[in-house]
């Protein structure tokens, strides 16, 4: 028999809203599933913009939340260069600073740390960091996503630099987000994974990361979906639905 779902992971961006654009109907799902007692996290790889400016995004938009709900690759990524004494070089967009400002060095970094950081991604940039993997430093990134949604379309994301960067330092990256399985453990603490179920736009990094971990994944056909994205992972999402509001009102009837 099924355990009973008790926590509800959801991405941000592209599940939630598409920059300051709330999905039709979301902030009234979101309300409906805190109103059924179910613990609520927000999981999310969004580096270009700091916890601060991202909560306050959220909360313009409508959308109930707190502040500590928002578990972000920025904070893992922030946790792990204190826990390593790391003196990074940080890729990262400069909305998304905040999140940093008291690990900053004037030493010379012995670690690159990359986001999304369109601003960033060009050939002075990315050839200094390529030089400091050259002399010895570790690489992280922070997510390596392929793409995100804009409103003018879909954009680059960082892996693709990550992967530059792998190729030409012949230094293998450690990923630090979604879909790491360490990522999604830590957003659940000490919930059972088979009572937790993730909610997201990304197939790969939402769903086949989370059920990688052991929880269940929905895949939402908003954001960055691209048609036939459910065929692409074994094994596949737990369902597809057409978006948040969809995927709430299933989790609420016991559809799952």
């Amino acid at each position: 028999m099924a355990r009973q779902i008790t926590t509800v992971l959801i991405d941000l961006s592209g599940t939630l809203h598409i920059d300051n654009t709330a999905i039709p109907g979301a902030v009234q799902a979101l309300s409906r599933l805190r109103n059924a007692n179910l613990s609520i996290k927000f999981v999310t790889n969004t580096t270009k913009e700091s916890s601060t400016y991202l909560y306050e995004r959220l909360t313009k938009l409508g959308f109930d939340l707190r502040k500590e709900e928002i578990f972000s690759s920025l904070a893992a990524a922030r946790r792990l260069i204190i826990s390593r004494r790391l003196k990074p070089l940080l890729l990262i967009d400069p909305a998304a600073m905040e999140d940093f400002q008291d690990l900053a060095t004037d030493d010379t970094p012995d670690a690159v740390v990359i986001g999304l950081a369109p601003s960033k991604f060009n050939y002075d940039e990315l050839n200094k960091a390529f030089r400091l993997l050259l002399n010895g430093a570790s690489l992280i990134a922070i997510h390596e996503g392929r793409y995100y949604k804009r409103p003018d379309g879909l954009a680059l994301g960082p892996g693709a630099f990550i992967k530059g960067l792998e190729y030409s330092s012949n230094v293998k990256a450690e990923v630090v987000g979604k879909p790491t399985i360490g990522f999604f453990k830590a957003a659940l603490g000490e919930t059972d994974p088979a009572q937790a179920i993730m909610i997201g736009d990304d197939v790969r990094d939402d769903v086949a990361g989370a059920q990688a971990a052991g929880i269940k994944g929905i895949l939402v056909q908003t954001g960055k979906y691209r048609a036939g994205d459910e065929n692409t992972i074994t094994p596949g999402p737990a369902k597809v639905y057409a978006s948040f509001v969809e995927a709430a009102e299933s989790i609420l009837s016991e559809r799952i």
